[in-house]
């Protein structure tokens, strides 16, 4: 089981690292094993070209380094707190990529404006609270991680797979690391859509909620119906 979910968080780290998703050491996907209580997570500051699955960190839930010479990222707090407040999730990524980080610095919500975003997202791609100054300087990623759920209380976290942390950047997650880099490249490219629409017409107003229903329960629905069984 470990031996898979290792191959499988290096693969969908490379995957980030493929679809242009990040550049340099800018963003990192984890796994967790929840039998086991174990997260896999990209090592700090190693190259994705330089990544292999010897050189993964694994971490407790609390953050305790297990059986890696390798320091674990510097974002692992805030994963292990998406871990610890969202069990459905099985795995959790992070990136700067160019479109989401845009509208996470210009401090506002991706809404949801067309059916493309409706497929995976039952909602506006919400935005975090400003970190206070202390938040920043106590504990900065576990309270990164802190604010997402706070944003959560009130919001699904299985209908909206993703958030933009204000002037930072994105955290998407699923079911296991493949649906978390699919989301993620999932809300890029929403995210430019929805910035090419606004510069093209500003006052355009979020979608329908009918069709917004429609499009997202007809795939992920008790009653669903896209794709094959």
């Amino acid at each position: 089981m470990l031996k898979e979910l290792k191959e499988r968080v290096l693969e969908a780290n490379l995957e980030l690292w493929r679809r242009g998703l990040i550049i340099h050491t800018w963003g990192n996907v984890s796994g967790i094993d929840r039998e086991r209580g174990l997260v896999l997570i990209k090592p700090s500051g190693v190259p994705y070209e330089k990544l292999t699955v010897e050189k993964l960190a694994i971490v407790d839930l609390e953050g305790n380094p297990v059986t890696s010479e390798y320091k674990a990222s510097s974002d692992t707090p805030t994963h292990l707190e998406l871990y610890r407040s969202f069990p459905a999730t099985g795995a959790v990524a992070h990136s700067h990529s160019r479109y989401a980080t845009a509208w996470a610095q210009a401090k506002r919500a991706i809404p949801a404006l067309g059916t493309t975003h409706a497929d995976y997202f039952h909602g506006e791609i919400p935005l975090t609270r400003a970190l206070t100054a202390r938040e920043i300087e106590s504990a900065y990623e576990l309270e990164t991680g802190r604010v997402i759920v706070e944003r959560f209380a009130e919001l699904d976290p299985g209908r909206t797979p993703g958030v933009l942390v204000y002037s930072h950047g994105p955290f998407t997650w699923g079911a296991d690391p493949e649906s978390a880099v699919e989301n993620m490249a999932v809300l890029e490219e929403v995210a430019q859509m929805a910035w090419a629409t606004m510069a093209l017409a500003p006052d355009t107003e979020p979608m329908a909620p009918e069709l917004l229903d429609k499009h997202y329960l007809r795939k992920h629905g008790g009653k669903s119906y896209y794709g094959q069984d």
